[in-house]
């Protein structure tokens, strides 16, 4: 049993991207700290294994039918109390590599999908008078780390949370965002695959000298989402390793060799 302030008994959490690696720690922490949990992903089986009172099934690409998907659900359940906008994805990529192809598609899912989702439960939340917000964006969204489209997107869920918060907040809305840096999902098991070598080229610049994991994430989630953060709205929680606190590399490869 959760104590309070952190506990969400009595409460229900809606997820996207709930059958991811992030996703799936998300759920299992809101359920742990006595949420009902909506799991939202691309595809029903996808859901699979997780403890859900119900499903979402819409694909973000698809705007118009991921709002009729939500509506439908706001019809016959009423709003969440929560909602954690965690699905995306990305690809490696630098500015050459970017189209306009490749732009609308990292949009689509990464802000407009995003908002999709949110649009109508903000105001459901704002209907009834209460709610909170969590946008999973990136450290992507606050530096430049590669990825120009996905990066571009994140900064947008941020300025998009900046908005719920000032112009939905005297109607009972909150909305933050968590920003984690690398992440130890299970897709780092392909990348690592192809490149046994890749962390220790990450890892130098990380302070901590680790990637953070998906519980730590959804720990954040879990503070924004609770009574322990009832004063804060339209605030960004990097959780990252320290990754945005500076440049550690300057200071290992430059200063140390310096003295």
């Amino acid at each position: 049993m959760t104590a309070a302030p952190f506990s969400l008994e009595g409460k229900t959490a809606l997820i996207t991207g709930a059958g991811g690696g992030i996703g799936r720690a998300l759920v299992s922490a809101c359920r742990e700290a006595g949420a009902a949990v909506v799991g939202a992903d691309r595809e029903a089986a996808m859901l699979d294994g997780l403890d859900l009172a119900s499903r979402v099934v819409c694909d973000l690409s698809d705007t118009a039918a991921t709002q009729m998907a939500v509506r439908d659900h706001l019809a016959a359940h009423g709003a969440p109390d929560i909602l954690v906008s965690n699905a995306g994805f990305t690809r490696a990529e630098t500015i050459e590599q970017v189209d306009m192809a490749v732009w609308e598609s990292e949009l689509a899912i990464n802000l407009n999908g995003a908002y999709a989702v949110a649009a109508p439960i903000i105001e459901a939340m704002a209907a009834r008078g209460a709610g909170s917000v969590v946008f999973i964006a990136s450290v992507n969204g606050l530096a430049h780390f590669g990825n120009p489209a996905y990066s571009a997107a994140k900064a947008g869920l941020i300025a998009y949370a900046r908005a719920i918060a000032l112009e939905r907040g005297h109607r009972g809305v909150r909305a933050n965002v968590v920003c984690p840096g690398s992440v130890r999902t299970p897709a780092w098991d392909h990348r690592l695959e192809k490149n046994p070598t890749l962390l220790d080229k990450v890892l130098p610049h990380y302070p901590l000298g680790r990637l953070v994991s998906p519980q730590e994430v959804a720990n954040a989630v879990i503070f924004f989402a609770s009574d322990a953060s009832s004063g804060i709205t339209g605030t960004t929680l990097a959780v990252d390793a320290g990754l945005t606190a500076g440049y550690m590399r300057f200071v290992s490869d430059l200063l140390t060799q310096e003295n």
